[in-house]
């Protein structure tokens, strides 16, 4: 479990077929506490460190995982929010994420707000009924609260802080972003399809 709360920006350094995917990401993270088979969030999916370096950890992805994320389109150099798994104990600042993507928004629209960005995505239309406006969203990693929902779109915004401290800073029109719907809203439709 995460909480969508980002603690460092990795850089892609290498993607190599080899059956599955396999993908070395560039981390400021101390790799020495990091254990073989730990859980780290990677633009929001959760992926198993499979080996280490000094300063990188190597994760295999499978098809599909690659297919139903925007991993397929990672390559050398890019970079890619890191969340390390959540620990008994630690501060829940964003919300409960499990890393398990639900599909892939699009950004349809940017438009800055005095010093904040406020985006314009767009949900694959299986998923727009679980975006609820003040719900929470994690996009690439990201915990973040919806401002509106417009049938299949919806917005939200980033402050300074979260543009320095993620790739959202370098966001554009057409991107494409992991998404990760809110638990509470999955197990809701779930029980209402039951009554």
């Amino acid at each position: 479990m995460f909480t969508g709360i980002i603690t460092d920006i990795g850089t892609i350094r290498s993607v190599t077929q080899r059956g599955d995917l396999r993908i070395e990401i560039a981390t400021g993270y101390d790799v020495t506490s990091v254990d073989m088979g730990a859980s780290i969030a990677c633009d929001g999916v959760c992926l198993t460190v499979v080996e280490k370096t000094s300063d990188s950890f190597c994760v295999d992805v499978s098809a599909e995982s690659a297919g139903l994320t925007t991993i397929g389109d990672w390559k050398t150099g890019r970079p890619v929010n890191l969340e390390r798994a959540l620990k008994v104990g630690d501060e829940l600042g964003g919300h409960i994420v499990s890393g398990h993507v639900d599909g892939v928004a699009e950004i349809v629209a940017l438009r800055d707000e005095g010093d904040s960005t406020r985006v314009t995505l767009r949900a694959p239309e299986a998923l727009a009924k679980f975006i609820a406006p003040k719900g929470s969203v994690a996009l690439n990693g990201t915990s973040l609260t919806v401002n509106e929902v417009n049938g299949t779109d919806f917005g939200i915004n980033f402050i300074p802080h979260t543009k320095a401290v993620t790739t959202w800073g370098s966001a554009a029109v057409g991107d494409r972003v992991n998404l990760e719907i809110d638990t509470l809203a999955r197990y809701v439709a779930r029980l209402q399809d039951w009554s």
